[in-house]
């Protein structure tokens, strides 16, 4: 099965990445594994502080994952997976990539505010060439019903 990957972040912009990589699995027969990555910088305190916070970071995504996974289950029939990493989100959606044989397609939303498309699309379409997997990049504002009448 191919899956698409999309990165669960704080952006505006993820949530059409999501309902984007949910559309199409959904049209495709793929799937989604929606991928949030914990920066290391989040837990550079005392151990014990570190290890607390770093629970408290892991159980705010899988609640925002929630969100997501009921919306893509009840509206487009597809049961995605939840993958944590911790790291920088660069290098650990590459390494998620080439991990899992059947990603297919990374799926990332891009900005829209005057500062560009966001440092993941900016980075990642740098170095797409040598990636193993296409990118989709998704506007940001685009509208539920464009998104609908594209995948």
């Amino acid at each position: 099965m191919r899956k698409f990957l999309v990165v669960l972040d704080d952006s505006r912009e993820c949530l059409n990445a999501m309902r984007f990589a949910a559309m199409r699995a959904s049209k495709t027969g793929g799937g989604v594994a929606i991928l949030s990555v914990i920066p290391p910088d989040e837990f550079n305190h005392w151990i014990g502080v570190g290890d607390i916070m770093r629970q408290e970071a892991r159980e705010r995504i899988v609640a925002h994952f929630e969100v997501f996974a009921k919306w893509m289950r009840d509206k487009q029939g597809v049961d995605p997976e939840l993958v944590i990493r911790e790291g920088e989100p660069v290098p650990e959606i590459i390494a998620q990539i080439k991990e899992d044989a059947e990603i297919g397609v990374l799926v990332l939303g891009a900005g829209t505010d005057k500062k560009g498309p966001g440092p993941l699309v900016s980075q990642l379409s740098r170095g797409s060439g040598s990636l193993p997997i296409p990118i989709t990049i998704v506007p940001g504002d685009m509208s539920k019903e464009r998104l609908e009448m594209i995948t």
